[in-house]
């Protein structure tokens, strides 16, 4: 299955991470952005994921690396998620995107927090 294209792409975030890197930042300070934005994100996906057992929504959980924040749902136990999020045409099996779903409607609460922590540390680099 092909890579879904991310929610929100930051232009310039190779950028800042080499920039940070060369400034001697270990670049904890975005993956602290990435965990955040991915678990308010994620709370919100909980709530949209179909509940005829209550697994799925029990299982998607949120990380944050330096590159990314993830939402990842399914394990080998509930190896189901992704079908019911991407849906499955040739099985008649329609998408229900819970965790975009949750991602977007969460959108307007995240992305302020992001931008503050990126601008955070801008301000280390540049020296403020």
């Amino acid at each position: 299955m092909a890579r879904p294209a991310p929610l929100v792409e930051i232009d310039g975030a190779r950028e800042l991470r080499r920039t940070l890197r060369a400034a001697g930042d270990d670049l904890e300070d975005l993956k602290a952005a990435n965990q955040a934005a991915a678990n308010i994100a994620a709370a919100a996906a909980k709530s949209e994921a179909p509940k005829l057992t209550g697994a799925l929504a029990g299982d998607i959980r949120a990380s944050g690396t330096k590159t990314a924040g993830i939402i990842r749902a399914g394990r080998k136990k509930l190896p189901y998620a992704g079908v019911i999020h991407w849906g499955w045409p040739k099985r008649n099996i329609l998408a229900v995107p819970y965790i975009t779903a949750g991602a977007q409607q969460t959108e307007s609460i995240w992305v302020p927090l992001y931008q503050k922590q990126l601008d955070q540390a801008l301000k280390k680099v540049k020296g403020k």
